[in-house]
């Protein structure tokens, strides 16, 4: 399927159906992919990263991402997605879609100028008549910012915002499954980019575009809010000498309204704290709630360690840290809280011995060797490799996966 293509788009080029700016990150490249193996779309993901760019280029994933091994592969092998360092491939397109990060600067404060600046990069190369699409989670206003830059750039352009809505690892089925928000100031900017998402869904649900921005932020910060809840009663349990994992059971066996209970566990990754912290920003700082989230939910490593040192002579103690990823099952490792909880540990035990088998380090070592050598395990991040340990060694584990309760 061959989209129209951009009015006023030097022939010469190739014509793509869309370019992916930032496409080969780990939401860009899921995207992309879908498009490609499930529209038909011919793709092209512009990117800054020149080693991810060669890896896509090659039909590999610079990351894990469930399903998406073989349809990029086959995408790549048909010639319907390519990856590009060159910016001037936005030329080549009518729809532009932006996905690149959105961080917090180093005194937690949004970064506002990511999206503008990543169009700022290839701005010579926009053309009139495109459709620019942001699908970044961003600060309230970013949107309108955006907008004002083009105008300001001279591009007479529709600018819609549609945020992504996947969980990492789950994209191959959620970018089908999910509802896309489409949200745009114009009637004409909204249809063309409900009429391109149409491409994945038939849900789409059309929005304002500070509407929108606030929909993604909230959700994300719900989430975080909910995982501090459950682990400050996890602390609460644990302090009385309870297994919270027993009381969550009870509390949630057949009775609807506690049916959305998550278990106790680190909150952590590249989202959750950092858009509770956009929302609270947006707010002035004047957002009780979500700083209260952000000290339980940051707080717990320092929590454990405290409980090992109540059980435990630390500074005899070699303690082995079972999971470094910031979620069961993957090898993204961005702000995990088990890093947090290393360090911590590095300062006050005999050793520190980190694994993971889906994260690759020099300083981390076999599973294998951390089981002979820890006198004390602690499950920081519910891989299924670590189900149902067999060990008589203590082991520490607020996700109970290992099969010994969640007390500590």
């Amino acid at each position: 399927m061959i989209l129209e293509s951009c009015t006023g788009v030097d022939n010469s080029r190739p014509v793509t159906d869309v370019v992916v700016i930032g496409g080969c990150g780990r939401v860009g490249l899921p995207l992309g992919v879908a498009l490609a193996a499930h529209g038909m779309l011919s793709v092209t993901l512009y990117d800054i990263d020149a080693a991810a760019v060669d890896t896509v280029n090659r039909g590999k994933l610079p990351f894990s991402e469930r399903g998406a091994a073989e349809p990029l592969r086959e995408a790549v092998r048909e010639g319907l997605l390519r990856a590009t360092t060159d910016g001037a491939s936005v030329a080549t397109t009518e729809n532009l879609i932006v996905v690149v990060g959105t961080p917090v600067d180093e005194h937690l404060n949004p970064d506002l100028g990511a999206v503008p600046r990543a169009l700022e990069r290839c701005a010579e190369h926009l053309r009139d008549g495109q459709l620019v699409m942001l699908r970044s989670t961003v600060h309230p206003g970013v949107t309108a910012l955006t907008e004002r830059l083009l105008e300001r750039l001279g591009r007479n352009v529709d600018v819609a915002f549609c945020p992504e809505r996947i969980a990492e690892g789950a994209a191959m089925t959620e970018l089908f499954e999910l509802p896309q928000l489409v949200a745009a100031r114009s009637e004409r900017a909204g249809d063309r980019a409900e009429k391109f998402f149409r491409t994945l869904t038939d849900k789409i649900v059309r929005m304002e575009p500070e509407e929108a921005e606030l929909a993604k932020l909230f959700a994300n910060t719900w989430r975080y809010i909910k995982f501090a809840t459950v682990n400050q009663f996890w602390m609460m349990a644990n302090d009385f000498g309870l297994d919270f994992e027993r009381i969550r059971a009870a509390i949630t066996y057949d009775y609807p309204r506690a049916s959305d209970m998550p278990g106790a566990g680190f909150a952590a990754g590249p989202c959750l704290l950092k858009d509770t912290l956009q929302l609270a920003a947006f707010t002035g700082n004047n957002f009780v709630l979500g700083h209260a989230a952000m000290l339980i939910n940051e707080g717990l490593p320092l929590y454990l360690v405290s409980r090992l040192e109540c059980r435990f002579p630390l500074a005899e103690t070699r303690v082995g840290v079972l999971g470094m990823g910031f979620k069961a099952g993957s090898d993204d490792v961005r702000e995990s809280l088990s890093f947090k909880l290393r360090r911590i540990l590095m300062a006050k035990a005999r050793e520190t011995l980190c694994t993971d088998p889906y994260v690759s380090d020099p300083r981390f070592v076999e599973l294998d060797e951390v089981m002979r050598r820890a006198d004390v395990l602690v499950v920081a991040t519910p891989h299924p490799e670590y189900r149902n340990l067999a060990t008589e060694k203590p082991v520490v584990d607020l996700w109970g996966i290992a099969g010994r309760g969640v007390r500590a």
